[in-house]
Formats: structure tokens, sequence, C-alpha cells
């Protein structure tokens, strides 16, 4: 299970969750050069090949595959660098001649620096956070010379009207181990968005997952938290294993049928602005329920 966990956690987008070992020195959401305008840009990341179309598709040339944008007729016609968990291609790259290359810090640090030794700009990216999220899209607009303003406004519909209320939550996202977000991370960093009390958000821990720590049942049982988020890529299979726990029906969340399963992506990895608003729209559903 924590190896399929971690798989999820690293596939080839903005790794939020990148192991810390692997981290850059670039700067967040900042180019390592000086990259005053781009015309042609490769985007290594499903949220900033979403972000570049949204605010000028002209601009994107090419991108890295995902199953997030498999049906979208928007990028159908945008050549690809890479599938799945293979590495982008440096040929396709150095072919599509482009100007600047978007990826992830930690996941992209191999790729970028590459390209940055044969004279292409990159720009390495990191989001665990909210706004994190509006610097990488305000710089990617600076960039690219785009009106940035339909897209902010659009972000701000996501969390509009938001119950204030006091209510603590628990996110989970493996079994062995029991995995959490802390408030380093851009699961943690929501919850705050939705004024919710992570019960895990200030905890501290040697979790390989950065903005991650593990919990044991014992811990879970204390905190007793009103709700359970259960990040299921299987959308049953991981919910299944918790029911399985004997600690589980013990907790208040089971017993008043508080627990809910979210996609992986736009609670753990923000995956794309869809699947963002869709976590939004579920938060929201949540705590108005």
């Amino acid at each position: 299970m924590f190896r399929r966990l971690l798989l999820f956690l690293l596939l080839p987008f903005f790794s939020l969750l990148i192991i810390a070992c692997n981290s850059s020195s670039t700067i967040n959401n900042q180019p390592k050069n000086d990259v005053t305008y781009a015309n042609r840009i490769i985007t290594l990341t499903s949220l900033s090949s979403d972000i570049i179309e949204q605010l000028d598709k002209s601009k994107l040339v090419g991108m890295v595959g995902s199953r997030l944008f498999e049906n979208d007729p928007r990028f159908e016609d945008i050549p690809q660098v890479s599938q799945g968990q293979t590495p982008p291609s440096l040929e396709k790259i150095i072919a599509l001649k482009p100007d600047l290359v978007i990826g992830a810090k930690g996941f992209s640090d191999n790729t970028l620096n590459k390209l940055e030794e044969l004279g292409i700009k990159t720009l390495s990216t990191e989001i665990n956070s909210w706004n994190d999220m509006l610097e990488m899209t305000q710089t990617l607009a600076t960039i690219i010379q785009a009106d940035v303003t339909p897209l902010l406004k659009r972000y701000q519909t996501f969390l509009a009207d938001i119950p204030k209320q006091d209510i603590s939550s628990l996110v989970l996202v493996s079994r062995q181990p029991i995995l959490a977000p802390n408030k380093n991370s851009w699961a943690g960093n929501l919850l705050t968005k939705f004024n919710l009390n992570n019960i895990t958000a200030n905890l501290q821990g040697q979790s390989p997952v950065r903005g991650y720590i593990t919990l044991s049942a014992e811990k879970i049982l204390q905190e007793n938290p009103d709700i359970l988020l259960i990040v299921d890529p299987s959308q049953q299979e991981l919910m299944d294993e918790f029911k399985a726990e004997p600690f589980w029906k013990n907790l208040k969340a089971t017993k008043t049928n508080k627990v809910y399963s979210f996609d992986y992506y736009g609670l753990v990895n923000p995956g794309s602005i869809d699947k963002i608003e869709e976590a939004c729209q579920k938060l929201k559903q949540i705590l108005n329920a």
C-alpha cells in the first residue's frame, strides 16, 4: 500500500509531495534565468499546462501527457514530450524549439538542468499552498504577457461562501504506514482555506514524503476528528482497508457517518484547475451537510 501511495505521490506533475532530498535550490516558481518574455513554452506538469492553455494557448507548444487531459479537446493538438512515468524526451523538447520549459522542483530537476546546459531557459515550480498557485499563475501570465484577471477571479469563486465552523478533520492517504498531511502541504493548506481544523497541521515527523506525517491508531483515537477524508485512488480499496481496522468503528466520524472519499487529484495533488475546483466544491458540500 505504501509503495502504491508513493507511486501516486510522485506522478509527473507538480510533485507537491516531493521527497525532501530531491529539492533543488531554485526559488519557488521563479525562472533560473531572467525570463521577461516567452513565446514558445513546454510544460512538464499538468497544472502548468492547464494554466498556460487558459492564459494563452498559442504559447503552449509542448507538454507531458496526463490522464487528466486524455479526452480534453483543448490539448489534442499539443505535442507530448512524455507519457506516464517516462522521463521527458530531450530530443522532442529540443525539436520543438522552446524558449522556456516549466517543470516541477525535485521531480524535473535532471531534465531542467540538462536543458539549462543546452541554453534553454527553465522555470522550476513547487505548489505547497494556495499562495504558491497564485504566485505561479501570476508569474506565468507576466512571462507570456497575458491577462491574469479572469483566471484569478475564477480561483476566487472556489473559496466563496465557505461556512465558518469549528470542525476537526483528518486526511488519510495511506494505511501502512498511516500518512496524513500537515500544514506544509497542498492538502493541509487547503483545509485551512476551508476553516477546517486539521488535527495534524502542526505535527512533524520522519515521513519520507515532505508535508506528511505518520500516525498511529492510538493518536487518531486520541484526537478523534469530527470528519475523515480518505484519499483513495481506487475509490474504494483504501476505505475498505481502514474499515477492517479495529480502531475504525470507535471513531466519532465513523459513528456519525462523516467519512468521505476524495480523489488524489485536487486534494493531494492539484493536478488541474478543474480538479481543484472539484475538491473545493466537495469540501463546501461537506461543510454545508
